[in-house]
């Protein structure tokens, strides 16, 4: 007699999975680029915001475009020499590529956030990932 094999329902997958196998890439800017620089690449990229990271990849926080143009902009301060580092900000959410995608979504169901920044354990940027993507996993 064979034995019967079990279907696991999908979400005992969604359940074991983790937030690195739906992680997208995303591109980052250096903390140590001008203004400028920061919002040239933002504008190639068509986004308004993108993750800071330093030189070892570590993420940093996240820059507005239009945080950038008021406070630079608006205070005479020149977009060339002015650096990024004083528009980032701190205390973004961001979850691990380790951790389940049920944790992930949960977290960011609780913070009413529809897409956070996926870090290492050492915090180094590693991608990020939406709700949409977590509700795929789902169906």
């Amino acid at each position: 007699m064979e034995k019967i094999k079990h279907n696991h329902s999908l979400g005992a997958n969604f359940e074991a999975r983790t937030v690195k196998d739906i992680t997208k890439p995303v591109a980052s800017i250096s903390n140590k680029v001008s203004v400028r620089a920061a919002l040239d690449q933002m504008q190639a990229q068509a986004t308004d915001s993108s993750p800071v990271v330093d030189q070892r990849g570590e993420l940093l926080g996240i820059l507005s475009k239009n945080k950038m143009n008021r406070n630079v902009g608006g205070f005479g301060h020149d977009p060339n020499r002015e650096p990024v580092e004083a528009h980032i900000e701190k205390n973004n959410a961001y979850c691990f590529e380790d951790q389940t995608i049920a944790e992930a979504e949960q977290m960011m169901l609780n913070a009413k956030l529809g897409e956070v920044f996926v870090v290492t354990r050492e915090k180094l940027l590693v991608g990020t990932i939406n709700i949409e993507a977590l509700s795929q996993c789902r169906a």
